[in-house]
C-alpha cells in the first residue's frame, strides 16, 4: 500500500535545506522560467498530488510536473526569476529533501537501500518474535511470581529494542502523516505496537500478571512480511527514462573553421556548430549531415532494426548511432530541444500519468485507517464511561487496534502478486510490476508493435539456395564480410544450404550503398538496387538486395520477417475474448498492411514516430478504452509507458523491457493469452482475501469491543488471519484457467529464462 509520506517515511537529515536553485533556472521562449529539482523521497501518488497541490497553490506558477520515477520536479512559472528559491522551499517545508536535477543524483537513487533496511528490520523483528515466544511458552505453562517477572523482563530487553528498530518505518510515516494533518495505514499500526508494548512495560513494571510482548513483536513482524513483500514488487519497476538518459553522449568533436578538430562537453555545443561523428558512435545532438555517407540504426525512431542510409542533407537525430561510416553534421539543436530529450519527456509524462492510477489496496486504505481509531477510541470511552479503570479499557482498546491491524490486508495484495509471479515465470513471463496485474484485468483493447513483437524481427531470405549456384555463393561470400541484417541473413542461407564461399579481393563497404570487390577480375557488388545498376522495380513489400557482376544483369534476393508462431491463433484466441486488436508500427504502409491482413487485424497505423504512438494510446484511453501495448523497440518506449499496462518479448531494446510491465521471454505469443488469464484469477483472488480480511474484522472487532479478547489472543487472531490469506493466494497454483496449457509453456520457455538470465549477467 502507498506510504504517502516523504523518504519512504524518513524525515531526511537535510530535508528544509534548499540549495540555491537560480543556477538551473531556464527561461521559455513565451518569457516564462522553468526549473526540473530532484526530490528524492518521492515514491507515491500521494507524493505527487502533495507537492503538485502545494506548488500551485502559488499564483505565479503556471504548471507544477511530478515524475515519481526519475524523482524529478518540474516547475513552469510567470514572473521573476528569483521565485525559484521560494518555490523550491515550498516543497522542502513538506518535509522533502530538494536538489537541483541531474542524472548522477538519479543513478544514485536507482539502488535500493529501503529493501535492504526492511530486510534487515524482517530479520531482527523475526529473531526477536520466535525468542520472546518461547519465553511466553513458560509464562502460559503456569509460571508464577519471580520466575513470570523474569521472563517478563527478559522479554522487555529483547522486545523494546527490537521495536524500536523493526517498526521505525512505520513510526516515521505515520509521525509524518501526522504532522500534515492525516492519517495513513501506519497510524493505527504504530499505535497498536507501542500501546501493546508500553502497556506490557508498566505491567512488568508492577509485577502484573500480563504482558503482550509477543503479541507486539510478532504484530511487528507480519506486518514487515507484508511490506517487504510489496517493497519486492515494486522494485521490480525500474524507469527506463533512466536508461533513455544513458543514450545521450558526453560530448562531441566539434569541426573548426579551420579544419582544427576538438572535443567539447554536450553543454558548451550551439546551433550552426559541425561536428565530426564516427563510426560506431551515436549521434550526440540533432542536426543535418553535410558531408559523408553512412548507415544509421534508426530503430530509437522507427523500431525498425535495418539501417537506413543517410548522405549530405539528411536530416539526424540525437540518440541514433551511426553504423558504417564517419559524417560532418551540423548542429540544429542540443539538450533539451532534440529528439532524444522529448523522448525522455514522452517517457516522464507517461510514467507519471501510470503513477496516478490508485490500486484496490489504496482505495481500501483511504476508508479503514480512520475507521479504526473510531473503533478503538470508541472502545476506550465507552469502558471509561461504563466504570471500568483506565488500563482495562485500556487494554480491550489495544485489543481492537491488534485485531483491526490491516496484516491480512497488507498481505492481500503482495502475497498474490508474489504467487501470480512465480506461476509466470515458470510460463517464461517475468513480471516487472505486480500492482500491472490488476490493470491487466481491466484490458479491452490490445495494441501490437509489428517488427519483433508480431514479427520475430530477424530478416529471412524468400526461397532456397542451391549449393551449386555460383551467384549465390558470390553474394555470401560479400555478406560474409558485413554485419548489416540483410547480409547475416544471406550468409546463414547459404551456410545451411552448403554453398561454398568463393575467394575475393579487395572488399571495400560504400557506406549507405553496400559492398564491393574483385572477383576473377571483375567487379561485384551487393547492396541497394541503383547502385546495383538494377532498372526494374517490384511490387511487393519483402527486403531486398541486389547482386551485381560485371557483365551481368543484376539478381534479386529478397528477405522476410516471418511472423512470430502461433501469432494467428493467439489473435484469433483474443478477438473471441472480446478483445480489439490494432497493429502500431514505425514501418512502411505496405509492409505494416501486409502483417495485418495476414493476422487479421482490421485497424493499422504506420509511419509512427514515438510522439504518434504515444498520442494514439493516450487517445484510447481518453476515450474510455484500458489499453495493452506489447513492443519491443525502444521507439516503443514511451507509448509502453503511457499504455494501461505492457509487455515486451524478451528480445527487445533493454529500455523497452525496463519501460514494460511484462516480459515474455518465448517466441510464441500465447504468452499474452496466459498474462491475461492469471491477471484475471489474480485480481478475483485479491478481492477474496478483502473479503476473507473483512469478514474477520467483522466478527474479531465485536468480540474485541465487548472485552473478550486480550492483546495477546487479538495478535493470535491477527497472525491466523494473515495465514488464512496467504492460503487462499495460494490457489492460484491449482486454478484451472491457469493451469490449462500452462505445462506446455513453460517447457517452452525454460530454455529462453536461461538464456534471459544468462544475459542478465
Amino acid at each position: 500500500m502507498s506510504c504517502c509520506t516523504p523518504a519512504d517515511g524518513r524525515i531526511d537529515a537535510q530535508a528544509g535545506e534548499v540549495p540555491d536553485p537560480a543556477p538551473w533556472v531556464r527561461r521559455n521562449g513565451d518569457g516564462s522560467y522553468h526549473l526540473d529539482l530532484m526530490v528524492p523521497g518521492i515514491h507515491c501518488a500521494g507524493c505527487i498530488s502533495r507537492i503538485e497541490r502545494k506548488l500551485m497553490e502559488h499564483a505565479a506558477v503556471a504548471a507544477a510536473r511530478v515524475n515519481m520515477s526519475t524523482k524529478r520536479v518540474s516547475i513552469d512559472w510567470h514572473g521573476e526569476e528569483a521565485l525559484a528559491g521560494e518555490l523550491a522551499g515550498r516543497i522542502a517545508s513538506l518535509g522533502y529533501q530538494v536538489r537541483p536535477f541531474d542524472g548522477v543524483a538519479l543513478a544514485a537513487t536507482q539502488r535500493d537501500p529501503e529493501g535492504a533496511a526492511l530486510l534487515r528490520s524482517l530479520a531482527v523483528t523475526g529473531f526477536a518474535a520466535g525468542n520472546i515466544m518461547l519465553l511466553s511458552v513458560s509464562v502460559w505453562s503456569g509460571a508464577e511470581d519471580a520466575t513470570r517477572d523474569l521472563f517478563h523482563w527478559i522479554s522487555a530487553l529483547i522486545a523494546l529494542p527490537a521495536i524500536a528498530y523493526g517498526g521505525r518505518v512505520f513510526f516515521a510515516s505515520a509521525w509524518s502523516a501526522l504532522r500534515q494533518g492525516g492519517l495513513n495505514m501506519d497510524v493505527p499500526i504504530s499505535l497498536a505496537v507501542v500501546l501493546a508494548a508500553a502497556m506490557s512495560f508498566y505491567e512488568t513494571a508492577q509485577g502484573g500478571a500480563q504482558a503482550y510482548f509477543d503479541a507486539s513483536v510478532t504484530l511487528l513482524f507480519f506486518l514487515l512480511i507484508g511490506r517487504y513483500l510489496d517493497h519486492l514488487m515494486r522494485a521490480r519497476a525500474r524507469s527506463a527514462v533512466t536508461q533513455l538518459l544513458a543514450l545521450n553522449a558526453t560530448g562531441a568533436t566539434v569541426v573548426e573553421a579551420n579544419g582544427r578538430h576538438h572535443f567539447s562537453p554536450i553543454g558548451d555545443l550551439e546551433a550552426g556548430m559541425l561536428i565530426s561523428v564516427a563510426a560506431g558512435e551515436r549521434i550526440p545532438v540533432d542536426g543535418i549531415v553535410t558531408s559523408g555517407r553512412s548507415d544509421l540504426d534508426r530503430s530509437l525512431v522507427t523500431g525498425e532494426s535495418l539501417p537506413v542510409s543517410v548522405s549530405g542533407g539528411d536530416q539526424i537525430q540525437a540518440g541514433v548511432l551511426n553504423l558504417s561510416g564517419p559524417l560532418i553534421v551540423q548542429v540544429s539543436a542540443t539538450g533539451e530541444d532534440t529528439f532524444l530529450a522529448e523522448v525522455v519527456r514522452l517517457m516522464e509524462q507517461a510514467e507519471r500519468g501510470k503513477a496516478r492510477y490508485v490500486a484496490l489496496a489504496d482505495r481500501v486504505a483511504r476508508i479503514y485507517a480512520p475507521a479504526v481509531h473510531v473503533l478503538a477510541g470508541g472502545t476506550f470511552l465507552a469502558w471509561l464511561l461504563l466504570g471500568s479503570a483506565w488500563d482495562a479499557a485500556l487494554l480491550n482498546a489495544i485489543a481492537v487496534l491488534i485485531v483491526t491491524c490491516p496484516c491480512a490486508l497488507g498481505l492481500a495484495v503482495p502475497v498474490v502478486q508474489v504467487v501470480a509471479s512465480g506461476v509466470l515465470f515458470r510460463a517464461g513471463i517475468m513480471v516487472k510490476d505486480g500492482a500491472a496485474l490488476e490493470r491487466l484485468a481491466q484490458v479491452d483493447t490490445i495494441v501490437f508493435d509489428k517488427t519483433g513483437t508480431l514479427t520475430q524481427g530477424k530478416p529471412e531470405l524468400i526461397g532456397t539456395l542451391a549449393a551449386d549456384d555460383e551467384v549465390a555463393a558470390l553474394a555470401a561470400s560479400l555478406a560474409s564480410g558485413s554485419r548489416h541484417p540483410l547480409c547475416r541473413a544471406l550468409s546463414l542461407a547459404a551456410q545451411q544450404a552448403g554453398v561454398a564461399r568463393q575467394e575475393m579481393g579487395d572488399m571495400i563497404e560504400h557506406p549507405g550503398q553496400g559492398l564491393e570487390a574483385l572477383w576473377q577480375g571483375r567487379t561485384v557488388r551487393l547492396g541497394r538496387r541503383g547502385w546495383c545498376g538494377a532498372a526494374t522495380q517490384e511490387t511487393d513489400a519483402a527486403l531486398e538486395m541486389w547482386l551485381a557482376v560485371e557483365g551481368s544483369p543484376p539478381r534479386r534476393f529478397a528477405f522476410v520477417d516471418k511472423i512470430r508462431p502461433g501469432a494467428k491463433a493467439v489473435l484469433r484466441d483474443l478477438r473471441d475474448l472480446g478483445y480489439d486488436i490494432e497493429l502500431l508500427s514505425g514501418d512502411r504502409w505496405e509492409a505494416a498492411k501486409d502483417v495485418a491482413a495476414e493476422l487479421g487485424i482490421g485497424r493499422v497505423l504506420a509511419l509512427a514516430t514515438p510522439a504518434d504512438k504515444v498520442r494514439h494510446v493516450e487517445g484510447l484511453g481518453r476515450q474510455g478504452h484500458r489499453v495493452l501495448m506489447i513492443g519491443d523497440g525502444i521507439n516503443d518506449a514511451p507509448a509502453l509507458a503511457a499504455a494501461h499496462v505492457s509487455m515486451s518479448p524478451g528480445s527487445a531494446a533493454d529500455v523497452s523491457q525496463t519501460a514494460a510491465n511484462f516480459v515474455f521471454l518465448g517466441e510464441d505469443l500465447a504468452s499474452v493469452t496466459k498474462c491475461l488469464q492469471v491477471a484475471r484469477v489474480s485480481v478475483r483472488l485479491i478481492r477474496e482475501n478483502f473479503a476473507l480480511a473483512f469478514a474477520y474484522n467483522l466478527v474479531a472487532v465485536p468480540v474485541a469491543m465487548v472485552g473478550l479478547v486480550s492483546p495477546l489472543i487479538a495478535a493470535i487472531a491477527m497472525s491466523s488471519s494473515s495465514m488464512l490469506v496467504t492460503g487462499n493466494a495460494l490457489r492460484l497454483r491449482l486454478s484451472r484457467a491457469v493451469m490449462r496449457g500452462g505445462a506446455e509453456q513453460a517447457r517452452s520457455s525454460a530454455i529462453a529464462r536461461q538464456v534471459y538470465a544468462e544475459r542478465a549477467i
